[in-house]
């Protein structure tokens, strides 16, 4: 088969990948539903806020799958945010119970196709690297037996208190210029500050801070940081974007820090629609660019901070 078969073969299994994964996010929001920010604690989920890991080598996954995982774990009532393939549970020790339907998430990477190496040596230019996407299958925990105890252990609820300790530390470190007053919650991409309300100015404190991180995700994105586009103007898609990037950012800080706020915002599902409909990557480039911006904030926590030890996340490079 030659090359150029493949490559297209492999660009319509990649567009329809991003068709169906677009497909199932506009079906969520057309319900009235945020799929990045779930009903953890209600009777709907029985999972603890967290964000999704590898039970067999620890790692947190990102982008797209933290959407996809948490998805399935709602749909399906899992008590567990721990995934495994296959192959993994049995070496754990355990095995995914007959009957059990895996969930498929993603890994994105890009390869450089022989005829294309072959030019690169003949001509001395840069190779051109073709990105694809591969499907693979993983089971929850709750969906195997004989596994270790420790697979399904949950981290700790935070500390009560209007502002997390933790919180006010890690946007300390981040040396972004944070002001905490007025009215409304606001990044100035000019003058580089972040401003947000005082906790006691929202009905229920707790909801400071995914407004906070949400803020703060924006300020990832200065050129000093991570360099998103943060240029587009109210109403606007690049705006609808960015907001997409910022929710998401908050929600899987959020996830990985144990807080769980208690309101769903849905001021731009109008906005994130039309962005979706108009382009079916949408959604996983979002998830991508909000996967670094929590990174980038989360990087600034201390090294030995429990709740997020562990190794890269399996999916960086999805976009």
């Amino acid at each position: 088969m030659s090359s150029r078969t493949t490559s297209a073969r492999t660009g319509h299994d990649r567009a329809s990948l991003y068709d169906e994964i677009t497909g199932k996010i506009i079906a969520e929001l057309e319900a009235g539903r945020v799929p990045w920010v779930q009903p953890w604690g209600t009777a709907a989920a029985k999972a603890p806020l967290a964000m999704p890991r590898n039970a067999a080598t620890g790692r947190q996954y990102s982008g797209i799958n933290v959407l996809i995982l948490w998805g399935a774990v709602i749909e399906h009532g899992f008590p567990a945010q721990s995934w495994l393939t296959f192959r993994q549970a049995l070496s754990l020790g355990g095995n995914v119970r007959k009957g059990e339907h895996g969930t498929t998430v993603v890994y994105a990477d890009r390869f450089v196709p022989d005829d294309e190496k072959r030019r690169v040596r003949e001509t001395g230019e840069e190779a051109a690297a073709i990105p694809f996407l591969k499907r693979f299958t993983v089971f929850n925990a709750a969906q195997c037996e004989n596994l270790p105890a420790e697979i399904a252990a949950v981290a700790p609820p935070p500390l009560p208190g209007l502002i997390e300790p933790r919180v006010e530390a890690l946007i300390l470190a981040t040396g972004v210029d944070f002001r905490i007053g007025g009215a409304r919650a606001f990044y100035a991409p000019g003058p580089d500050f972040v401003m947000v309300p005082p906790p006691q100015a929202y009905f229920e404190p707790i909801n400071w801070h995914r407004t906070a991180l949400h803020e703060l995700g924006h300020a990832s994105g200065h050129p000093s940081r991570l360099g998103r586009d943060l240029s587009g103007a109210f109403g606007s898609k690049k705006y609808a974007f960015e907001e997409l990037v910022a929710e998401m950012n908050a929600a899987f800080c959020c996830a990985s820090l144990g807080i769980v706020p208690t309101v769903r915002h849905a001021d731009y599902i109008g906005s994130w629609l039309d962005v979706l409909r108009e382009d079916n990557r949408g959604v996983v480039r979002a998830a991508s660019q909000a996967s670094k911006a929590a990174d980038w904030i989360l990087g600034f926590l201390p090294a030995d901070d429990a709740l997020l030890q562990g190794e890269p996340s399996t999916d960086r490079r999805a976009a």
